[in-house]
């Protein structure tokens, strides 16, 4: 009797699991297309094959979705940025790697109208920061650290010129978002990164 409780409890979190899975998966497909505002929770239910009522379970409202598809879609923008930085040896060719990452994401549909347009004013800057520093902004600050203990740029406050990098490649993101030229972005972003190179 206990193992086949056991078994109904795994399989009851497993459907859990699939269902949110299927949300998440809908909502961030509707989100890159039509942009929050468009975007209608039952619907997005339907279309993953659920209830309304089990849409409103795991996320509570449209907003609670938008939220959760935000933080997923902001992980794996930081992952990709770690694991673009990753490909090369020297610590300023990584940040370098790290940043040209960063700006090709504006051609994403996901993270050009998720991140870049709609989660600002949905969810407010102060929260939509908080979710940015949590993943590539984090990577963008130990980058710069790293660069500052080896006296690759001069040893200074790392924080506010993180902050000051993370919006200028967010607003170059966005401008390659709604047709900017990339190659004119990598071009600025590599004459802007060689500013902060100490003298060789």
């Amino acid at each position: 009797m206990g193992r086949a409780v056991r078994v109904m409890a795994v399989s009851r979190a497993e459907q859990r699991a699939v269902t949110r899975r299927a949300l998440l998966d809908e909502g961030l497909r509707r989100f890159a297309a039509d942009g929050y505002h468009r975007v209608v929770l039952a619907e997005v239910a339907r279309a993953a094959g659920v209830t309304k009522g089990a849409a409103y379970h795991h996320f509570d409202s449209k907003a609670g979705l938008f939220r959760a598809v935000v933080a997923e879609v902001q992980e794996g923008l930081g992952e990709r940025v770690a694991a673009a930085a990753e490909l090369h040896e020297g610590l300023w060719e990584q940040l370098r790697a790290g940043c040209r990452c960063f700006l090709a994401a504006g051609t994403d549909p996901a993270v050009r109208q998720i991140l870049l347009v709609d989660a600002p004013t949905v969810l407010g800057w102060d929260e939509w920061r908080a979710l940015d520093e949590e993943s590539s902004a984090r990577h963008l600050v130990e980058a710069l650290k790293a660069l500052a203990a080896a006296g690759i740029i001069a040893d200074q406050p790392v924080e506010p010129l993180a902050r000051l990098l993370s919006g200028a490649m967010n607003e170059a993101a966005l401008w390659i978002a709604r047709g900017g030229d990339p190659g004119a972005a990598e071009q600025a972003l590599d004459r802007l990164l060689a500013g902060l190179r100490t003298p060789a």
